[in-house]
């Protein structure tokens, strides 16, 4: 790993937990601890894209409340969904 991504890593690991809104903190920082550094810089490119979208948006269609847009619709955000899924119903573990 370059030292350009461990950077970036770290960054997005920071934009993860300080979004504006706790309840997508908790979940994206979460989310970040245990994927960020498993992601592919492909997968950096699209997670940093899908930050972009803004937390009210994310949580949302993370959780099921809106449909995700084809754009934001990556592998990404599958295992973000299902990441959600097993932080709102430990029993699905």
């Amino acid at each position: 790993m370059t030292e350009e991504t461990a950077i970036r890593r770290k960054r997005l690991l920071h934009r993860s937990r300080y979004t504006g809104m706790k309840e997508t903190d908790l979940m994206l920082g979460r989310f970040a601890e245990q994927y960020i550094q498993k992601f592919s810089e492909e997968e950096l490119e699209i997670y940093e894209t899908l930050l972009k979208a803004g937390d009210p948006s994310i949580y949302a269609w993370a959780v099921g409340r809106e449909d995700v847009p084809a754009e934001y619709d990556t592998s990404v955000m599958q295992k973000l969904k299902n990441f959600a899924i097993y932080e709102h119903d430990p029993a699905k573990q």
